[in-house]
Order: structure tokens, then C-alpha cells, then sequence
């Protein structure tokens, strides 16, 4: 009985993400897309509309705003949220570009706060949005200080799925960047997760070294180029980022 009651929970759980995947899913669509009968599928709208996670406009089904609730809560009760959200808005205010402040959990990146320069680029992603760690420079700087079997764990776990043509997909080539980004400080994506799109991003670190997330600056790649993207913003992330750790310790 309690085995069917988790399962229960999982199924529920997938059918929201179904709902979000397809941006919207009529009864018809999302048992097609799941392949399960449409009584089953019915059973459970109904349940998370009555419980408003899901909400119905004229038969398609929609992931409701109460999530907004939880997400709200998980990401205020992170320390490095409310930390890093000032030096991340100043950030994107000096290089007038898209400035991102992205944590780890279950092996994911998850943005926690987004910051828009004057000449920021609009992307697709935004704060809840989960990313493949090697696939940007924020995830990047992540892994590469991470403990040896957590590392290995996440890799082993979630794979090196391409994003662009450009994605690290090799596990031995992705660990020789990790170790030159240890050593350096701050990591690179250029156009790994979006064509057209640069990024540099440093770890946030706690006094103990446990890594706490990453900052990022991203802009297009005609922009994010020679001394700028190589010396004026690692410069500019180091900066911030030891802001960051000082207050972080100090708090």
C-alpha cells in the first residue's frame, strides 16, 4: 500500500512536469504524451486541481501559480540568495550584460536570481529553470569544486547530454577544463548551452571551501570577446564574488 501511495506521489509529479513541458495539455494531449489511460490521467487533474497546483482554462490544463509559493520559500531560506542578489544586480548594471546567480541541487543548476544590464540579451531561461551542469560556465565552475565522488556521482548520474554543437560531451576533456578552472578560478562556456552565447562565471565558496553556487556574466559572443571576455570580466566576477564569501562568512 505504501509502495502504490509513492508511486502515486511520482505520477502526480510527472504529469506536472508534462503539464509544463507542453506549456499547457488538454486530458487528450497529456494522455497521448504519457501513454496512460484517461481515466487514470483524469483522477489525478482533478486531485491537484481541488488541491490548486493545476489550473483548467476551458479544458487545457495549466501548472498553477501556488508553486510559485514553495519556490519563493526554497529559494529565500538559501543564505546565498539574499547575499549574493545585490553584488549580482551590480553586476549586471556595470557590464550593462545578463548577470546570474545559479546553485546545485540533485545534480542540477538552478537559477536563483537573474539581473538584466542595459544591454542584456533575452534568453530563454528563467530563476527555477534547470540546466545540465557541463553545459555552462556557472555549472562548470560548480563541478570543479565539488568533492572528487559528488562530482563523479552527478556525471555518472545525469550523463554529458549535448546542448549545442559546442557542449563538452567528453567525460576525460570536461575534467581536464574542471581542473584548469580550479586552478584559474572562473570557467568559461562559449556557446556550450546557447549558439551565440558567451558566458563567465566564478564559484561562491564558504570559509570551509564548500561550494555555494556560482555567478556568471552572459552576453552574445560578439560582445563577450578578446580582453573583455579573457581579463576585464573575471576581474570584474572575482571582485564580486569575494564580496560575496566575505559577507557569507560574516553573516
Amino acid at each position: 500500500m505504501v509502495e502504490n501511495k509513492v508511486k502515486s506521489v511520482g505520477k502526480a509529479f510527472e504529469i506536472v512536469r508534462t503539464i509544463q513541458d507542453l506549456d499547457g495539455a488538454t486530458l487528450t494531449e497529456l494522455t497521448r504524451e504519457m501513454g496512460i489511460p484517461q481515466s487514470t490521467a483524469h483522477n489525478y487533474l482533478t486531485s491537484l486541481e481541488a488541491a490548486e497546483y493545476i489550473v483548467s482554462d476551458d479544458g487545457t490544463y495549466h501548472v498553477g501559480i501556488r508553486f510559485l509559493e514553495h519556490g519563493a520559500y526554497a529559494r529565500n531560506r538559501m543564505q546565498i540568495y539574499e547575499t549574493a542578489r545585490p553584488e549580482v544586480d551590480k553586476l549586471a548594471t556595470e557590464t550593462g550584460e545578463l548577470a546570474n546567480l545559479l546553485v546545485e541541487e540533485h545534480g542540477r543548476g538552478s537559477y536563483l536570481h537573474r539581473a538584466r544590464g542595459e544591454d542584456a540579451v533575452q534568453v530563454e531561461a528563467h530563476v527555477g529553470t534547470r540546466v545540465s551542469l557541463h553545459s555552462t560556465a556557472l555549472g562548470k565552475a560548480i563541478l570543479a569544486n565539488l568533492p572528487d565522488d559528488r562530482r563523479d556521482e552527478i556525471l555518472d548520474r545525469h550523463g554529458l547530454p549535448a546542448q549545442t554543437p559546442q557542449t563538452v560531451t567528453d567525460r576525460a576533456e570536461l575534467l581536464d577544463q574542471l581542473a584548469e578552472i580550479r586552478e584559474r578560478g572562473y570557467a568559461y562556456d562559449d556557446e556550450e548551452r546557447l549558439s551565440g552565447l558567451r558566458c563567465v562565471a566564478a564559484p561562491v565558496q564558504s570559509n570551509s571551501d564548500r561550494v555555494l553556487g556560482a555567478v556568471s556574466v552572459a552576453g552574445p559572443t560578439n560582445r563577450l570577446r578578446g580582453d573583455r571576455y579573457h581579463e576585464e570580466l573575471p576581474r570584474q566576477l572575482l571582485e564580486a564574488v569575494n564580496v560575496i564569501e566575505l559577507n557569507v562568512t560574516h553573516s
